[in-house]
């Protein structure tokens, strides 16, 4: 520890604000504080003092010092924070004097969630989880992230990591102690009814659709239809601004724009997409190829068309983007025929599954659309309040593990422990990866790099 720099950061947001907080980590931060304020607080006790410049003596700024010694910190070393003042000029005289200091250094990005993660204090998915936090737009995805912060996957991963273990202990020992007279004859089958039980509890928990992933991304509805329709319309109207350009003349939208809404505390993706129609400019073509791919991959379409053209028919939608869930928005209403807009289409027949009359620039019925729309993207997340995968790379951490337990529950010759052990090793390997207790080098910087400086 002694060898280790001290690292240092800005760890709140971007100045001018009204407070700043410095963090100092690493085993000269006591020194750091001793430099700079001439004194280390008592622990975990804020004390007010006067920020000096080492170099010359100079008063920087009166803050807030806090002393948090190993490894009862957030780093698992020692850590300072310093209070500050959240001006530019205070914040930059606060870093040169530390970036001064021998053997202290600017953090690189992630540093202080790394070294918290190699002190024991984190899990890999409890960093995860955090990074989920900081970057969470919605309530629901911020709920997602406290529970994988506090050690959802985490905890469980350790608890099947346990069981498995001593399965593979019986494995080793009815290998290692075959001969001795006080270690039982039929270890084999204890060890493999833990396998199968550990099995169908990890494949249980794989087969939730992979919405908590989905949680993560959020869910995406793609606004599609003929040209002219007002999509681009409607699209500016969910997002409460100009986010689309609306033209009278079909074929303007030629790419895929994106909006992203909290809708009712859920995140979703709006996809703005190109009229579909048969098209010769080329141009027009690829844009139409492009609708129909986004489409058919949203998890809800929104087909609109015009009521005040042709009476707003669904036409063929569904052959159109099928796959997905079907609404058709019938566009316009405020300019079509009031026999139009009372009378009952038959919508049901077509593929669609629900309808709605609205007038995206006038705002008739959006009420009743964004009531569908949130309600739709509840139960399509109420799965997910128990979801314990929420990465891809949980996932494929527990399909190699059930992948493993399958190989070993599928040794049909009982006396061939040599080969199950290392099916069941291969098992706990697989969630150790999960959780960071083995072969994590090649996943964290992925991992860390996400990280702001200061995190």
């Amino acid at each position: 520890m002694s060898e280790r720099s001290t690292i240092f950061a800005l760890s709140s947001g971007r100045p001018p604000a009204a407070i700043a907080v410095v963090r100092v980590s690493g085993p000269r931060a006591g020194n750091a504080l001793n430099a700079l304020i001439g004194r280390v607080p008592e622990p975990r006790k804020a004390a007010l003092a006067r920020v000096r410049d080492p170099a010359n003596g100079e008063v920087i700024d009166e803050a807030l010092a806090l002393w948090f010694p190993a490894p009862h910190s957030e780093t698992g070393e020692d850590v300072a924070e310093l209070q500050l003042h959240g001006g530019h000029a205070v914040i930059a005289a606060v870093l040169d004097a530390l970036g001064a200091l021998e053997g202290c250094r600017m953090a690189e990005p992630g540093e202080f969630t790394r070294r918290a993660f190699e002190n024991g204090r984190l899990d890999l998915t409890e960093v995860e989880g955090l990074a989920d936090l900081i970057a969470a737009e919605t309530t629901a995805q911020r709920r997602q992230a406290y529970r994988q912060l506090k050690g959802l996957i985490g905890d469980r991963a350790e608890a099947w990591r346990e069981r498995l273990v001593e399965a593979l202990a019986l494995i080793e020992a009815r290998i290692d102690f075959s001969d001795e007279a006080d270690v039982p004859e039929n270890l084999v089958e204890p060890a493999l009814r833990v396998a199968s039980e550990l099995r169908a509890e990890i494949a249980a928990s794989l087969g939730d659709g992979g919405r908590g992933e989905r949680l993560r991304e959020g869910l995406v509805v793609a606004i599609a239809g003929p040209p002219n329709a007002g999509k681009s319309t409607l699209l500016n109207r969910l997002a409460r601004r100009e986010a689309a350009i609306v033209s009278p003349y079909p074929g303007t939208t030629r790419d895929v724009i994106e909006v992203h809404l909290d809708l009712a505390g859920y995140p979703v993706t709006l996809l703005d997409t190109a009229g579909i129609r048969d098209s010769d400019d080329p141009v027009e073509q690829d844009g139409v190829r492009r609708a129909r791919a986004r489409s058919a991959m949203a998890d809800l379409v929104l087909w609109v068309t015009d009521a005040s053209a042709d009476g707003g028919s669904v036409g063929d939608a569904a052959q159109q983007v099928p796959g997905a869930e079907l609404w058709w928005i019938r566009n316009k209403v405020d300019l079509a025929s009031k026999a139009y807009v009372d009378r009952n289409e038959s919508w049901c027949e077509n593929g669609i599954n629900r309808s709605f009359a609205i007038s995206a620039i006038a705002g008739t019925g959006m009420e009743e659309l964004i009531g569908g729309l949130a309600a739709f993207g509840q139960a399509y997340f109420a799965a997910t309040e128990t979801a314990l995968v929420t990465r891809a790379r949980h996932r494929r951490a527990l399909q190699d593990t059930v992948a493993a337990l399958e190989r070993a529950l599928g040794q049909s010759d009982r006396d061939r422990e040599e080969l199950i052990a290392e099916d069941l090793r291969s098992a706990a390997r697989a969630l150790g990866r999960l959780t960071g207790r083995v072969d994590v080098e090649d996943v964290l910087d992925v991992i860390f790099r996400d990280f702001c400086i200061g995190k």
